[in-house]
């Protein structure tokens, strides 16, 4: 049986950064923040990011969180 281990993860916010003129469709930006505690909770990131977006000048469409997992035979 295999088992997964989460080894990294990360946080990322999602603003928007215009209108695609073209399409009319709102384009997005990613701001990345790596190395998280791979045991911060959902509330914890939500915090932070509610105090790193008044410091960005775009409007935030999102707030995402990716792990990394490490997958090996128990």
């Amino acid at each position: 049986m295999a088992v997964a281990e989460k080894i990294d993860s990360g946080l990322q916010l999602i603003f928007e950064n215009g209108v695609n003129p073209e399409t009319g469709e709102v384009m997005l930006k990613r701001k990345s923040f790596n190395n998280v505690k791979t045991t911060a909770t959902p509330d914890q990131l939500f915090a932070i990011a509610n105090v790193l977006v008044p410091l960005q000048q775009k409007t935030l469409h999102s707030i995402q969180q990716s792990d990394d997992l490490l997958i090996t035979e128990s």
